[in-house]
């Protein structure tokens, strides 16, 4: 049986710290700028060089390597050590931000809800999903892997 002192212990060092989450939403604005600048240079370049199915596979790939390399950069450079659940809370939040920005996005230009979920259907030779995928892992592959050195 644990003693009182060891569970209080679990309990000081299990609870978010809500004060350590403020910083990787910065992260994430910089990378839905990323994103946006993307989506221009897919839309002005990559479609009428590769075509519109190529350009999104291209485009997607581009994406990710960015997210890929921000988030690194971000773990790499921070002080703080992130406790397990926090960098899942950053990955699901992330995703959570990046969706929604997305259907905020497609409602504001008038993109039918229909129109955007299809950006998810990898049956159709889509591969968007790759992006929250890469934003939900990130921070827990970041931040364990770098913290450990």
């Amino acid at each position: 049986m644990r003693s009182r002192a060891t569970r209080e212990e679990e309990d000081r060092t299990d609870r978010i710290r809500v004060r350590v989450l403020g910083r990787p939403f910065a992260v994430w604005v910089l990378m839905a700028v990323i994103a946006v600048l993307n989506g221009g240079f897919r839309e002005t370049l990559l479609v009428s060089w590769l075509g519109e199915h190529v350009a999104h596979v291209v485009s997607t790939a581009l994406l990710v390597a960015a997210i890929l390399v921000v988030a690194y950069g971000f773990f790499r450079s921070t002080s703080i050590d992130y406790r397990r659940r926090e960098l899942a809370i950053i990955g699901v939040c992330w995703v959570a931000l990046t969706v929604g920005f997305e259907f905020l996005v497609g409602y504001v230009e008038g993109t039918p809800v229909s129109v955007t979920l299809g950006q998810y259907d990898v049956f159709a030779g889509r591969v968007w999903i790759v992006v929250p995928v890469a934003l939900l892992v990130a921070p827990l592959l970041f931040g364990r892997v770098l913290r450990r050195r």
